[in-house]
């Protein structure tokens, strides 16, 4: 190993994988070996049997797609009002002058607290669950997003002028392009961080989704289907978080240039 240099794509997935059998081993280990009790760690096969239970059995499949919408709708509807938002404020800076020490201290607040406000404000229906979702993902996406526009090489912006461009094309035709895979890969990780909120806004007041079933789990002391809930947030979580690459690499195949 050395530095920075790269990993081949077939030893990438090897050692990948890996890691999976070493955690699953341990994790077999470390339950069947009866060095922890099943009350507060299932072990694989039973956690394996539970999810088939639920996926079979007590309709999990649609707790599932409720959960993917809602991440999906929250994510969707704060990345669209966070990308103008943080395109402006990255060009202009009166823009960023005004709206960046609003959206500084809010993105600290954590979107858990708003959760008794956004009960009482939207009920518990499902305006109040997409609220959380866009409360954790909107301010953070504006201000990474502002942050790449704004750092745009200056010998590209100087170019365009003096090719006689307008601001409106600079933006346009210098600054969004050249800011494009960075803000790929913002949305790509901030999609992750929106999996996080969705979860605590289904611990309360919710009847479907994983969270919903992992609230109930707990109170039956089930840690099988606790874990396979987790599981199956992960493995989400990792389709998504591929297919977000995949995309990203063919949508911005300059951006690999030099890694």
């Amino acid at each position: 190993m050395k530095p920075l240099v790269p990993v081949q794509p077939g030893a990438r997935i090897a050692l990948g994988v890996a890691f999976f059998v070493v955690f699953v081993a341990l994790w077999s280990l470390a339950t069947f070996g009866g060095f922890v009790q099943k009350t507060f760690l299932a072990d694989p096969v039973t956690m394996l049997r539970s999810g088939y239970t639920l996926l079979a059995e007590m309709g999990f499949i649609g707790d599932i797609g409720m959960t993917v919408w809602r991440v999906l709708g929250g994510f969707l509807i704060a990345a669209a009002l966070a990308l103008p938002l943080g395109v402006l404020m990255g060009a202009y800076k009166p823009v960023e002058a005004f709206f960046e020490p609003f959206i500084s201290f809010a993105r600290y607040l954590p979107a858990s607290a708003f959760i008794p406000l956004l009960i009482l404000w939207a009920g518990i229906g499902e305006a109040q669950k997409l609220s959380v979702i866009f409360i954790g993902s909107f301010f953070n996406l504006v201000l990474m997003i502002a942050v790449t526009v704004g750092n745009t090489r200056r010998d590209l912006v100087e170019a365009a002028y003096t090719l006689g461009v307008s601001d409106r094309g600079l933006i346009r035709r210098v600054l969004i392009p050249g800011a494009a895979p960075e803000i790929a890969e913002i949305l790509r990780m901030v999609l992750g961080w929106a999996w996080t909120y969705v979860i605590v806004a289904e611990l309360i007041g919710a009847s479907s989704g994983i969270g919903h079933m992992i609230t109930d789990s707990q109170a039956l002391l089930a840690t099988d289907q606790i874990i396979f809930g987790i599981i199956v947030i992960g493995l989400i979580g990792l389709a998504s978080d591929l297919l977000f690459k995949a995309a990203n690499r063919r949508a911005f195949p300059w951006a690999q240039l030099g890694r």
